[in-house]
């Protein structure tokens, strides 16, 4: 059975401090505290946030303090009782909630949903067998973001150099029909899944709608392939700094491991490739009017591939 739930999703830096240690162990100390659902931290590979710093993991002297996303889902109740302490905390990063059914057994006809899939990186069924079980579905993509700590039923689980890592969280981002996205999550199996609305903007080069005029926040989430390019440079880079460069108040750039879009069968990267062809995921925050400038940014960069969606995330007070 679905239930209403709440995603809490904070947008910082690797570095930021909070007392003697790092900002995201002191985030994910409080999800054990309170013993939510699951949480999963993930590493960014390129971004900017409040200082205006874009910082790459492709070159060496960029790739401190890359951006990192904290994601912590349950009911309202909890998610509410450990914001309490999460505000308490002093940093320049972004705090949205957002309203997502825990579950996803209901289901709009004709509407398009995102599903999120939370499960560790050797569960069975793995990431691999979710994606092809949505694949086959017929929902149109879908994304593996690994992530490197994170709570699973309130137990904390850390990635470690020196250790198998199976039980870290990650999470399956799938974009497609809510009708066929309900059916899918059956074959699941017995795993957690989250349902949200979504508005999507722009599939293959090809415009289909606008973001919304109203809301405190929208977001914008771009997913391309990391080979595809513009003008001779990684498109998800090139949009970072065009945003950059526009005034964009920040933007986080999230390298999948695994996935497909549209027809194209799953895939991830190989030993035997000469280059990557994992998907990249961009997300932008900000105000529904500056987000349709910024959109405009994405329009040109997405000329010929690509998927963009927009959904309402209301922002969260830090203070």
């Amino acid at each position: 059975m679905s239930q209403d739930g709440l995603k809490l999703t904070i947008y910082f830096g690797e570095r930021d401090r909070a007392g003697g240690g790092f900002l995201a162990d002191a985030f994910t100390d409080v999800y054990e505290r309170h013993g939510l659902e699951t949480s999963v931290l993930l590493r960014g590979v390129a971004g900017y946030g409040a200082k205006q710093h874009l910082r790459s993991d492709r070159q060496l002297t960029l790739s401190e303090d890359l951006p990192v996303v904290s994601v912590a889902v349950d009911t309202r109740e909890r998610i509410e009782r450990a914001l309490e302490e999460v505000r308490a905390f002093e940093f320049d990063g972004l705090l949205t909630t957002e309203r997502a059914r825990i579950g996803a057994d209901r289901a709009d006809a004709g509407a398009e949903s995102k599903l999120t899939v939370y499960l560790g990186r050797h569960e069975r069924p793995g990431y691999r067998e979710v994606v092809e079980r949505l694949h086959d579905a017929g929902v149109a993509g879908a994304t593996v973001l690994l992530g490197v700590d994170g709570t699973v039923n309130g137990v904390r689980k850390r990635a470690r150099f020196f250790a198998g890592n199976a039980d870290v969280p990650l999470m399956v981002l799938s974009v497609g029909d809510s009708g066929r996205i309900a059916s899918a999550v059956p074959q699941l199996g017995d795993v957690l899944t989250t349902l949200e609305r979504i508005r999507v903007l722009k599939r293959d080069g090809v415009r289909l709608a606008e973001p919304a005029s109203d809301g405190p926040l929208q977001k914008l989430t771009v997913y391309v392939s990391e080979q595809a390019q513009h003008d001779g440079h990684p498109v998800y880079l090139q949009l970072l700094r065009r945003l950059r460069a526009a005034g964009a108040a920040g933007a986080t750039s999230l390298r999948g491991v695994w996935g497909y879009h549209g027809d194209h069968a799953p895939h991830g990267d190989s030993f035997w490739q000469l280059r990557r062809r994992v998907p990249v995921v961009t997300v932008i925050v900000d105000e529904p009017q500056r987000i349709a400038r910024w959109f405009e940014i994405v329009d040109e960069l997405t000329a010929e591939t690509g998927l963009v969606t927009s959904e309402m995330v209301p922002a969260a007070p830090l203070a």
